[in-house]
């Protein structure tokens, strides 16, 4: 019976100091550098509130409530300026309880649509015979409130395509405006770069495990693939 009670407490300290491992940390509304077609008033708080939903479903963080951040943020002008300082970062993390702030810029967007000449007509409905392709880029800071520092950055990338009608599965459905993208190839592409933002700060500060040399590589090839695609005179 000691055994019993002996193994039941390690398991329970172990479930405890598990939960307190979990890194706390909060999404800024996302900004935007570039003139996309889909952006309005409130993707950036959709966007926030998606990527907060991919980080909660890796069931590796503890996830600060958008309605508590909101207003620390907007008081901090972070949510309208995206700079933090050592002294403002204190502050969101004091009354907030988040110990990291995830903020996000969509940096690239282009969408293109292009005729391939084989569509089918079936019931009235148009399947194939046009290509679309959207490509997303997401410049992703990660600051540590107690320091100010900024602890993570990426560039992550997305590219989605498909012909005619789109059907896709995600973790969860789009919030607000950004439903009505939920099944285009650029709703495709911005739920992938959410994805990838998710499971890379998962790696990141989590697993800090063998992930770590893939995402190493992936940046080597997407620096490179930069690199190729600048012209210098």
């Amino acid at each position: 019976m000691k055994k019993q009670f002996a193994l039941l407490a390690v398991l329970l300290c172990a479930g405890v100091l598990n939960a307190a491992e979990k890194p706390s940390i909060g999404v800024a509304d996302f900004k935007n550098d570039t003139s996309a077609a889909w952006w309005y008033g409130g993707a950036g708080h959709d966007l926030a509130g998606m990527l907060s939903n991919e980080l909660s479903a890796t069931e590796k963080f503890r996830m600060v409530e958008r309605a508590k951040l909101g207003p620390v943020l907007e008081e901090q002008d972070l949510a309208a300026s995206g700079r933090v300082s050592k002294s403002s970062a204190a502050k969101v993390g004091k009354l907030t309880g988040a110990k990291y702030l995830g903020m996000g810029t969509v940096t690239a967007y282009e969408e293109k649509t292009a005729g391939t000449g084989g569509g089918i007509n079936f019931g009235g409905i148009s399947l194939g015979g046009k290509k679309d392709d959207a490509y997303i880029a997401v410049d992703v800071r990660v600051v540590d409130t107690t320091t100010g520092e900024i602890t993570y950055t990426r560039s992550i990338e997305a590219r989605s395509g498909g012909y005619g009608m789109n059907v896709g599965l995600y973790r969860g459905g789009f919030g607000g405006n950004m439903g009505k993208y939920d099944k285009t190839p650029a709703g495709k592409a911005i739920r992938a770069c959410l994805v990838e933002i998710s499971e890379y700060l998962s790696c990141v500060m989590v697993d800090k495990d063998d992930c770590m040399n893939g995402y190493a590589a992936k940046e080597k090839a997407r620096r490179e693939k930069t690199k190729k695609a600048i012209k210098i005179e």
